[in-house]
């Protein structure tokens, strides 16, 4: 049965998620490029199954990508197999997409038993808490940026509950981002 991991860029070390027009938003934005890291990301994306998303981060992503062609990342989500949960959206053109009106956790389900390889969750913040309320993220993929934000949005607010969590791998790179690997125990 396929695995859900959940990829969130932009999380300080306080456990806040970078929001646009926020001072850790900026920040993020304002540290340098680092090949490593960039390669770190890629490598995973393209070993995805497939890509899920609720459908703002969605609509964000379907109205960049297809015409971003010098981002690291944007003919590796282009090419992607991709799934948005939405009970409004009605149509895209994004290429490989499909929409999902399912309740979250029978959509997850299905998913998990439409064959093999990795299930990668994008964050957007309302769809990862609700990932993590329900219990359904197999691993955690966050990328920690050296900074402490005080207050905003967390991921694991909103109902989470006390999970175990098994250390996987840590990888620091030369723009002083840590890629952190955890994995839930079942």
């Amino acid at each position: 049965m396929r695995k859900v991991v959940l990829k969130l860029s932009d999380y300080s070390v306080d456990g806040i998620i970078g929001v646009e027009n926020t001072e850790f938003f900026d920040f993020c934005r304002a540290l340098p490029d680092d090949p490593e890291q960039e390669a770190w990301v890629r490598s995973f994306l393209q070993g995805a199954a497939v890509h899920i998303m609720g459908r703002m981060t969605f609509q964000g992503m379907a109205q960049y990508f297809p015409t971003a062609t010098d981002h690291p990342y944007a003919a590796v989500m282009n090419a992607a197999k991709k799934v948005v949960f939405s009970t409004t959206l009605t149509a895209t053109d994004w290429a490989n997409s499909t929409i999902l009106g399912d309740e979250l956790t029978q959509g997850i389900d299905r998913l998990r038993r439409e064959g093999s390889g990795e299930i990668v969750a994008h964050g957007g913040i309302s769809f990862a808490q609700s990932l993590v309320r329900l219990d359904l993220v197999d691993e955690y993929r966050l990328s920690v940026f050296p900074y402490l934000a005080g207050q905003g949005p967390s991921l694991f607010a909103d109902g989470a509950k006390p999970r175990d969590l098994e250390h996987v791998s840590s990888t620091a790179f030369s723009n002083r981002i840590v890629g952190h690997v955890y994995r839930r125990p079942r």
